[in-house]
């Protein structure tokens, strides 16, 4: 389908401004702390009940914190699945003979800086895959909002229940748990969006796939394996940084050129797409030649709420 481009005529459209970069790492601060709270509630726990302990050693005697005593050893949840109860008491004698005896009679505070810690190095590791949940949220909402300025119902795959659902009357937040989403275009034909899919012909999961087909045809994703049923493949990249920029859009465009590749062999015809939070100068100028020769099928820049509403509108036409 021929996209025009109403809000990109030419590639500094595209760029991510420095006030776009400012607000992306303020959310992306916010959604941290947010998803911080657990952790200082656990910590403060944590104190409370260590509080019981006149000594170092005391601490081993309170049940309810072997646990934490753990993670402040510097153990990770999934790395304590590993040791024998042995294993986990060296952890422990370790921490108290080496950190927290010398702490004196401070030994408390420290059990809980050590705590969170390791709880904090934890959260950052799992915000690095948050990023891209955050991005299909993002992109999700638009969509949904489009769907419900244009009147046009649709049916929803819940990624918790794994049931298809209804049109909600209030659909607020259900972008958190949405894994496909159902409807009919203006032409009646049926349009199924899911994300991150593995395509088996080009062996590889795609982050953004529409398929020609309803909710029975999709078949919980055994619809991967049609891929004359394949209207269109998209790459969703929703890093804010823009020292990452680039070495997203190269790992995207590789991506995109495969996908492009394997269906020519098939002789199938496929649309491409790629969304990004950040898009530096170099790579919107590579993005815009490749609109322009119609290499990508269509573009946006995830920031910009102006190409995200018109992408999401190309696609609830196709």
């Amino acid at each position: 389908m021929k996209q025009d481009f109403q809000y990109i005529k030419s590639s500094e459209d595209l760029v991510t401004s420095r006030e776009q970069t400012r607000a992306g790492f303020i959310a992306f601060a916010l959604e941290k702390n947010r998803r911080s709270t657990p952790i200082i509630e656990s910590a403060k726990s944590l104190k409370v009940l260590a509080s019981k302990a006149e000594t170092a050693k005391d601490l081993l005697k309170i049940n309810e914190i072997k646990s934490a005593l753990l993670t402040a050893a510097g153990l990770s949840d999934k790395a304590v699945n590993y040791f024998t109860e042995e294993d986990k008491d060296k952890a422990t004698t370790g921490l108290i003979e080496n950190f927290l005896e010398p702490a004196g009679k401070y030994f408390i505070d420290e059990v809980v800086y050590r705590y969170l810690l390791i709880k904090g190095d934890s959260l950052g590791g799992s915000m690095r895959n948050i990023v891209g949940v955050l991005a299909q949220q993002k992109f999700v909402r638009t969509l949904l909002s489009n769907l419900s300025v244009s009147g046009i119902n649709y049916q929803w795959l819940n990624n918790k229940t794994k049931g298809w659902e209804e049109k909600p009357r209030d659909d607020f937040s259900i972008e958190e748990q949405l894994k496909a989403i159902s409807w009919k275009n203006s032409k009646g034909q049926n349009r199924v969006l899911s994300f991150n899919l593995k395509i088996p012909i080009v062996n590889n999961n795609i982050d953004i796939c529409l398929f020609n087909a309803d909710i029975e045809e999709y078949n919980d994703g055994e619809i991967v394996n049609m891929p004359e049923k394949i209207i269109m493949l998209g790459e969703l990249k929703g890093g804010i940084d823009p020292a990452g920029a680039d070495e997203h859009w190269k790992t995207g465009n590789t991506a995109l050129n495969r996908i492009r590749t394997a269906f020519a062999r098939q002789n199938l015809k496929i649309e491409t797409s790629f969304i990004a939070a950040a898009i530096e100068k170099k790579m919107a100028a590579e993005i815009f030649a490749q609109l322009q020769n119609r290499t990508l099928s269509n573009a946006a820049n995830l920031t910009i709420d102006e190409q995200l509403v018109s992408y999401c509108d190309w696609l609830l036409k196709m």
